[in-house]
């Protein structure tokens, strides 16, 4: 089935403006969601908007939006005020500059989007993403859209295009809030790590080979309550205790993972040969057969 685009836009470059559409990347209905419900009577709960001044309900229809620029002190915009400011964005997507790929850590990376041209940018589009496939690059371009300007980068994909969000630098936590201490890293322990990454490592990453399994175990779980039938959820594995010996630890590891290895490329048992009937040994006549059979000889010569 086609996706269904979410929103229009255009990437701009120079006097270059491509007409594209934007698609979500995810798949609808990926997770499991619970609803709240009332423990009486299991009936789903619907939620409600209290006002702290006047202490009653508020209505979708008197509810407006307000910015807080100071303490309790609003400034209020209305749908129509709003409404205008996203339309004056021009959602164009535009580049500021090209980079190497692998020169913008994926710790910027928030939400992804698909592009795909809109009509009549079908052939700037492709030649856009070929040149950006044949000189190894992205774009790290300015996107304004619902009521914020985000920073972007475009980067081919199969034949199309992938806009990736970005965080600003300031809305990157530094590393260094972060408490590490400086410990020393020993030679054979760092020998036996990179031993135990080697025998993990493969060439490429198949997201295929993985899936969620908590939430394929849950809606197990669901479809089973849903027939009826009695669940019993064995409690989770108690956290494993804290390493004493690290190098133990590592040989212990490199050992199991060496078994698994195995495990997974041992051959597998021959299928048994088909077993033929034993041969019949020569027939040896008893004497009284052997007399017989002269006697009729004799009589045949005769005659």
């Amino acid at each position: 089935m086609s996706a269904r685009a979410i929103s229009t836009g255009s990437i701009s470059f120079g006097l270059v403006s491509i007409p594209v559409k934007l698609y979500s990347t995810n798949q609808p209905a990926a997770g499991i969601s619970f609803n709240l419900l009332h423990k009486k009577c299991n009936s789903r709960l619907k939620q409600q908007y209290i006002c702290q001044k006047d202490n009653e309900t508020v209505s979708r229809d008197e509810m407006v939006k307000g910015y807080e620029f100071a303490k309790d002190q609003y400034v209020i915009f209305t749908e129509e005020e709003l409404k205008a400011l996203e339309d004056a964005a021009s959602k164009a997507i535009e580049i500021t500059e090209f980079v190497p790929a692998e020169k913008v850590d994926p710790l910027y990376f928030e939400g992804a989007y698909y592009l795909g041209p809109d009509k009549g940018g079908e052939r700037a589009f492709r030649l856009l993403g070929e040149a950006m496939r044949q000189t190894k690059q992205c774009a790290i371009a300015k996107h304004t859209a619902r009521g914020r300007q985000s920073l972007v980068l475009v980067r081919p994909f199969e034949n199309g295009l992938v806009m990736q969000q970005l965080r600003y630098a300031d809305e990157l936590r530094p590393l260094a809030d972060v408490p590490i201490e400086d410990t020393d890293v020993k030679e054979p322990e760092l020998k036996l790590a990179m031993q135990f990454v080697g025998q993990l490592a493969t060439d490429s990453f198949e997201p295929q080979k993985y899936e969620d399994e908590y939430r394929k175990r849950v809606q197990e779980i669901i479809d089973r309550k849903a027939q009826g039938q009695a669940v019993t959820i064995a409690p989770a594995d108690a956290p494993k205790g804290q390493i004493i010996d690290l190098m133990e630890a590592l040989k212990a590891s490199l050992s199991q993972q060496s078994k698994a290895a195995a495990g997974s490329k041992a051959p597998q048992p021959a299928e048994p040969e088909e077993r033929k009937p034993p041969k019949r040994s020569p027939h040896v006549p008893a004497p009284e057969e052997r007399k017989a059979g002269g006697q009729k000889r004799a009589r045949g010569g005769k005659g």
